[in-house]
């Protein structure tokens, strides 16, 4: 019983409402009453003012306006049965809120506690392996379990380049040009079309001095040219007859194989310098004629640099020393070398002269089959 009822009965007996309320003003029982929550009156007939405890005791329930808070938890596993992740960093990512990173205990688990309701979204990773996720939501008053974020081993990728190395260009490019012949007949293996052709390894410099010297074409023309000498009698020391074209043939044969590997393949693998011409085929008249004509004694070093042409100047006193030996002693004279020695340089001039201007004109598969290019 409040201590307004205790004074309101006595009072009601002894006189009436007035007295009542000027016993509450005089003696501060107002303020106790405004402290009390006061029920809701009901009009019910002549009860008008009659109170109702029910419902003042449903209004006197407190509000709580607190949001309630749940728990993020889960394990971190190792993909293909390795067990759990230790010391795995779990990273938790919630729409305006700063990210949270945690790292697994030895169980490889991991908890975020305090966590309000909403959408989440878990990042699991490790160094050496592929990182796992999962998105999830938290409910009012309710903790949610993850289920194993599995990391996989991050598998190696490698970057597989597929080309050519330069001695299999070069290969490509060594076979094209074992397909030229002048008017579809005579050997030109040795003009580049290509001007940035890949540098011939010792392996292809003695393949192509091969093809030229054991060539059918190579092998009639000294035939017929021994014939020629052995016409006019040139070299008068070999006599005539069978035996006497036989040795013409055998030495004019002998300059073309060994002036061949000499030039082409002994003394570039040495020197590291490309026998080939490189057809420029562009620019003034005046400038292509003077790159035929350095041809005899500037060539392509293996790596792709004009420079002095030590194989074919020093390869033209070599092979014509050496032919010294077997051509006739009536024949033989050091001027005579020498003289041989700087007709043969002089050749790489007139060979660079039709090569530029005359040759590639006359080699139909050229213009049906471009050079395969680097």
């Amino acid at each position: 019983m409040s201590l307004l009822e205790m004074v309101r009965g006595p009072v009601l007996r002894a006189g009436g409402w007035i007295a009542l309320s000027l016993c509450i003003q005089v003696s501060g029982l107002g303020n106790v009453a405004v402290a009390q929550p006061q029920p809701p009156t009901v009009s019910q007939g002549d009860g008008e003012g009659q109170s109702q405890p029910g419902a003042a005791a449903s209004n006197a329930a407190p509000q709580n306006n607190v949001t309630a808070k749940g728990r993020i938890s889960g394990t971190v596993t190792v993909g293909g049965g390795g067990g759990v992740a230790v010391g795995a960093k779990v990273r938790l990512t919630r729409d305006g809120q700063p990210p949270i990173e945690i790292v697994t205990n030895d169980d490889g688990e991991y908890s975020f506690a305090d966590q309000p309701p909403g959408p989440f979204q878990l990042t699991a990773t490790a160094a050496g392996f592929q990182a796992a996720s999962y998105s999830g939501n938290l409910g009012t008053e309710s903790a949610v379990v993850v289920p194993a974020l599995e990391i996989e081993v991050e598998r190696a990728t490698t970057e597989v380049s597929v080309s050519e190395t330069a001695d299999e260009v070069a290969t490509e490019q060594v076979k094209y040009q074992e397909q030229q012949r002048v008017l579809g007949i005579i050997p030109n293996f040795y003009a580049s079309y290509v001007p940035d052709a890949a540098p011939l390894p010792s392996k292809l410099k003695f393949q192509l001095a091969w093809k030229s010297a054991s060539d059918p074409i190579t092998i009639f023309g000294a035939a017929f040219l021994a014939g020629i000498y052995q016409a006019s009698d040139e070299y008068g020391g070999y006599g005539q007859g069978f035996q006497g074209y036989a040795k013409r043939f055998g030495a004019t044969y002998g300059d073309v194989f060994i002036g061949t590997f000499i030039d082409s393949a002994v003394l570039p693998s040495i020197f590291h310098q490309d026998p080939r011409y490189f057809y420029r085929g562009t620019g003034s008249k005046k400038s292509r004629l003077m790159y035929a004509l350095a041809n005899a004694v500037m060539c392509k070093g293996d790596n792709k640099k004009y420079e002095p042409n030590y194989s074919a100047i020093l390869g033209s006193f070599i092979t014509s020393g050496i032919s010294y030996t077997y051509y006739p002693a009536s024949d033989r004279s050091a001027e005579l070398l020498m003289q041989t020695a700087l007709i043969r340089i002089a050749e790489g001039s007139v060979a660079g002269l039709f090569q530029e201007f005359v040759v590639r004109k006359l080699t139909p598969h050229l213009k049906k089959d471009p050079p395969p290019q680097p």
